[in-house]
């Protein structure tokens, strides 16, 4: 919890240093109130006390009750400043960590788990700094200055008060370690809960297609009862607290009343009047020490959550960053679009096999290279190396002649046009989706996006649209077809004129005729860059400058297509069951 505070700002640090200096002020109106009521009580058991003097107590009881008023409101106006101040800076600082981590590292939580970090841990952090502030400092104060007012007026009625603090705390420390190690499970159903849900929107069509409407309510009734037998058992259990607390107040109040009724029995007729005011005092006080514990009492009750929710913040923040900046900017003495891969072996973090073995081949302007296998042969496992999605276990990856590992990413990354082999799309207009994202060139021009549209042999449907370009497409694409969603995805690596384009498997929700039209445009539009292709069809990369197969992780083959057909079973193979010998 306290790494997280160093997360506030300058000015919110003055805050809580004014919010500290209200709560003393509004602590001192509050224990200031039981003295005049003291004196109020003797005025009226004293004979010829004039009235006048009794209003005037009564008016200060009165200022003293309006100026905590008024600081309580300044302090929760301070509080509620400062709490969504840092869960504005944590979420930020999530969201940030989360975009520089590697594929691995994202991997390694579960999706559903980084949005429960990011949403409902943060309100955790955010409720406990709203509440902790105000009830976290005044709760210490306020026993602090209530005990030292009262330990000189009676060793009895002392006594009394800290019995009934011990059992208090006792009650606190009980619950706290029934509760505590449950907090945990309550942040990790919610992850379930919300990995249920996403699930369920995602495949929305599939669950109604199969009819599995029930298995889905039946999979989110599992986890939905089990954080709710859990959250039951948590409330229960602090339930206890609230009769607890009450019934010593009220006890204490009795056992203060008893004591001093047998202190004003005994006691001197000129003694009975003060040692009375001096009980309604002493009341007054251990009423303010007890509240003071019931405070914390709240703060407790959410503290534990909230450090569970640090923690799983926490954890986050901490991840070591994988892949790390290089210094260089440019590729060595001018070359562009060079692709080299030198003796690449690759296997994925903790994993024992090698994904990639012994890879080597070079790339260079103008060419296209593809890369063809069985499924799971490590195709897209190959061409995600160049933009340092992971890096090499062995080996080098080199682009225009400079280790991928020596580049600034973001410099590496505006060399590179990449199209994932799942065509993602964004909430907004056509025209964000294709001129999305930086790529050291400035701004896009509306006749480039149009023109990248062109190539990637969208416009027609772009065309057909209500707005055309600037027609809204929903988050995912769920308002276009999946072919439509890969040619603007494709449009989107077109826009940024790069170096070297990666096609990873993109062509394959593309019809042949839309197909071959688009490897047409794209041959002419891409003649002076690198272009990497993985694909499926034989007919996509038939016509490649050069071709690697792989098969479990190694280089099978390697040349144009005419000399794999003669020289390499496993293309052969692969093109036989797609084209007959003729269509060959």
């Amino acid at each position: 919890m306290l790494k997280l505070l160093k997360k506030l700002k300058t000015a919110e640090w003055i805050m809580v240093v004014i919010s500290v200096i209200l709560i003393a002020l509004q602590v001192w109106l509050d224990l200031k109130m039981p003295d005049y009521m003291s004196n109020i009580t003797v005025l009226v058991q004293t004979p010829n006390s004039e009235i006048k003097d009794i209003l005037i107590n009564g008016g200060y009881m009165l200022l003293c009750a309006l100026g905590s008023l008024i600081f309580s409101i300044l302090v929760g106006y301070l509080a509620a400043t400062i709490s969504a101040g840092l869960a504005k800076e944590l979420r930020k600082s999530l969201f940030n960590k989360v975009e520089e981590m590697s594929m691995d590292d994202v991997k390694s939580f579960k999706t559903s788990s980084l949005i429960t970090r990011t949403t409902n841990d943060v309100t955790q952090i955010q409720m406990f700094i709203s509440m902790g502030l105000q009830l976290l400092i005044k709760a210490p104060i306020t026993a602090v200055w209530a005990v030292t007012k009262i330990l000189n007026k009676n060793w009895e009625w002392s006594l009394l008060t800290g019995i009934a603090v011990l059992v208090l705390l006792f009650t606190i420390g009980i619950l706290i370690i029934v509760v505590l190690p449950r907090f945990k499970k309550v942040q990790e159903l919610t992850d379930n809960i919300n990995g249920v849900m996403r699930e369920n929107l995602t495949g929305i069509r599939v669950v109604r297609a199969f009819n599995a409407e029930k298995y889905q309510e039946d999979k989110f009734e599992n986890v939905n009862n089990k954080l709710t037998k859990l959250q039951l058992f948590n409330q229960k259990t602090f339930g206890i607290l609230s009769p607890v607390m009450y019934l010593i107040m009220y006890c204490l109040t009795l056992a203060i009343y008893f004591v001093g009724a047998r202190f004003i029995d005994a006691a001197n007729m000129s003694d009975k009047i003060t040692l009375f005011g001096d009980m309604v005092v002493f009341s007054s006080y251990a009423m303010q020490v007890i509240m003071s514990f019931l405070m914390l009492a709240m703060i407790f009750m959410i503290l534990p959550r909230a450090e569970v929710s640090a923690a799983r913040i926490n954890e986050v923040l901490d991840v070591k960053i994988k892949i790390k900046d290089g210094k260089v900017k440019i590729g060595k003495n001018g070359v562009q679009g060079k692709v080299e891969f030198k003796n690449v072996n690759f296997k994925y973090p903790n994993a024992e096999e090698y994904v990639l073995k012994n890879i080597s081949f070079v790339a260079n302007q103008g060419e296209t290279v593809a890369f063809i296998g069985l499924t799971g042969s490590g195709k897209s496992t190959l061409i995600n190396l160049v933009p340092r999605f992971y890096d090499v276990t062995e080996g080098e990856v080199l682009v225009d002649d400079v280790n991928v590992k020596d580049y600034e990413q973001e410099s590496l990354h505006n060399l590179i046009g990449y199209v994932p082999q799942k065509a993602v799309i964004f909430k907004g207009t056509i025209k964000s989706n294709v001129a999305y994202g930086e790529d050291g060139k400035g701004k896009k021009s509306e006749e480039k996006i149009k023109e990248a549209i062109k190539v990637a042999q969208a416009k027609e449907f772009v065309n057909k649209m209500p707005k055309k370009y600037d027609t809204q497409i929903s988050q995912g694409g769920t308002n276009i077809s999946g072919g439509q969603k890969q040619r603007l995805s494709i449009a989107r690596a077109v826009a940024r004129d790069p170096e070297i384009y990666i096609f990873d498997d993109t062509f394959s929700a593309l019809d042949f005729k839309t197909d071959a039209k688009l490897r047409k445009e794209l041959k002419e539009y891409t003649k002076n860059a690198t272009t990497l292709i993985v694909a499926q069809r034989i007919g996509t990369i038939m016509h490649a400058d050069k071709i690697i197969v792989l098969e479990d992780g190694k280089c099978v083959g390697m040349g144009t297509h005419k000399e794999l057909l003669k020289n390499c079973k496993v293309y052969k193979q692969i093109a036989l069951s797609q084209l007959s010998e003729g269509e060959l």
